[in-house]
């Protein structure tokens, strides 16, 4: 059936001349899957394998029915929320209506803010300031300086969290300094993503009061017992000091956007720390992440708590979690969490509908493209009607299959119009879009499978046009340096590139 995931019964033998745990065994078959490559969230669809079970087939969401089932129970009209309260129809409108240049313009984006609020189970707000943030560098900036201002508490969910290193001060020693200063610090890391974080880390932490969870520990024993797939990853990334500041995006506090070199994804080379760099490698990670100050930090606040209930954390003093909103900026802001615990992806259902809303363009950077029957479709549809549809995609990648999976689909999205631009010199790991020129979306995830059937990943969507001036900003100074792709250099790829390309689809599914 269209959509279906296949669901392949695998046993994995591994020969040893020692005694391994199951949990060794688990961690060997998840770095196995992409060799040499960074370790990603992607590799965990090997984990139930190793365990000898079945895998759990799941099924990505019929679009047109989960859109059907939410809009039917929910107000068409979007609400939004300000520092002061709830907007009447009369603000909302005169809100909105600021969004757009014409009438339909405005209709096309009613229609799709109708369904947006309807699947993702949060309000618009109002009155936030957002500052767009380049690659690691950006990002640890800003994220070390709000820990440093921090006076109540300081909430970080992260899927590589590392001890990283920023203009000289190390995380822990910033850490330890608040939590001196009397700072709560709470931390929910993934335990796969953090698997080569030295535990001394932690433990320096956990000794000084920093709370600490571990987001579905990697021991098969233990998700059978607490009844989690240890294939469901927390992808996310969310740093918020006081209630009153938040990060949020695809930037990991990992040491690999220090060191300028491809690692597996915890901060070391997957074929050892000592590995030098090989003449053709990349150098630089490219990443985007945005800071969000005013009401719409309540939202990612939100999104924390869940996971620290879920996950089992221990009770915390929530004084001050939740300051009274103050107008910070003119952007409007929703953010949207998803999981494999909700009945759809709400970020997947999200995107597809403004995808389908587009009129103008559609600028897409992704650093996995991997696309789903309807995310593809969806493109392509939108090309076809006249929209300007763009792709920055890697030209290399630390997983090479998907790059391989994504040349799988050129030709299909070449011949409707679409517009592929492939970057190079860089590791891509953005996961930005812009639809004509007012709706934007900044967050963790990538335009693949796993990010719509198993990570936890959470989304910014911001309707404004500061923050879609600057995504299209940078996607106009990436694509200076990108390598456009034609349909007639497509068509005249070699025989040998193409069988790779078909066969390397086959894993589409689990990536």
């Amino acid at each position: 059936m269209r959509g279906k995931v296949p669901c392949v019964a695998m046993r994995i033998r591994i020969v040893t001349n020692r005694n391994i745990s199951l949990t060794d065994a688990l961690l060997a078959a998840m770095r196995c899957h992409l060799g040499s490559g960074r370790r990603k969230p992607r590799n965990c669809t090997l984990l139930a394998t190793v365990v000898l079970v079945a895998c759990g087939c799941a099924a990505v969401p019929d679009v047109d029915e989960q859109i059907a089932e939410a809009t039917s129970t929910s107000a068409a009209s979007p609400l939004i929320l300000d520092a002061d309260g709830t907007q009447n129809f009369a603000q909302s409108r005169r809100t909105l209506s600021a969004l757009t240049t014409d009438a339909a313009g405005d209709a096309a984006l009613d229609r799709h803010l109708a369904i947006e609020q309807a699947v993702a189970g949060t309000p618009l707000t109002a009155g936030n300031a957002t500052q767009l943030l380049r690659d690691g560098e950006g990002t640890f900036a800003v994220v070390f300086d709000a820990i440093a201002q921090a006076r109540h508490h300081i909430n970080l969910e992260y899927y590589t969290l590392e001890d990283v290193e920023y203009s000289g001060r190390r995380l822990s020693a910033l850490l330890l300094e608040k939590r001196r200063a009397g700072v709560a610090v709470n931390i929910i890391y993934d335990s796969y993503g953090s698997t080569n974080t030295p535990s001394a880390f932690f433990e320096t932490l956990k000794s000084a009061g920093v709370n600490l969870v571990a987001f579905h520990p990697v021991n098969p024993l233990e998700a059978v017992a607490e009844g989690y797939s240890p294939n469901d990853r927390n992808h996310r990334k969310i740093m918020i000091v006081d209630g009153k500041v938040a990060v949020v995006g695809g930037v990991n506090l990992a040491s690999y956007y220090q060191s300028k070199t491809p690692g597996d994804g915890s901060g070391s080379n997957a074929e050892g720390e000592n590995r030098a760099p090989q003449p053709d490698e990349p150098e630089d990670w490219r990443d985007l992440s945005v800071r969000i100050e005013g009401p719409a930090v309540a939202q990612l606040q939100g999104l924390f708590l869940g996971h620290w209930r879920s996950e089992g954390g221990p009770p915390l003093d929530q004084t001050g979690f939740y300051p009274k909103p103050k107008t910070a900026g003119d952007q409007i802001v929703r953010i949207i969490g998803s999981s494999p615990q909700q009945d759809f992806s709400r970020y997947y259902l999200t995107l597809i509908s403004a995808i389908r809303s587009a009129e103008q363009r559609i600028w897409l950077t992704t650093a996995y493209f991997v696309p789903t029957f309807e995310e593809k479709h969806a493109l392509i549809a939108a090309a076809e009607r006249g929209v300007d549809v763009r792709l920055m995609l890697p030209a290399v990648s630390d997983a090479s299959q998907a790059v391989a999976v994504a040349h799988s689909h050129y030709g299909d999205l070449l011949e409707a119009g679409v517009k592929i631009f492939e970057i190079e010199h860089v590791i891509l790991h953005s996961k930005s879009v812009t639809i004509d020129g007012v709706w934007s979306a900044v967050g963790s995830s990538n335009f693949d499978h796993r990010s719509v059937l198993f990570n936890d990943e959470v989304e910014a969507i911001v309707l404004g046009r500061k923050t879609a001036g600057e995504l299209e900003k940078v996607f106009e100074q990436d694509r200076a340096t990108a390598k456009e792709i034609s349909l007639e250099q497509w068509e005249k790829r070699p025989i040998t590139d193409r069988m790779t390309d078909f066969f390397q689809r086959g894993l589409q599914y689990l990536l």
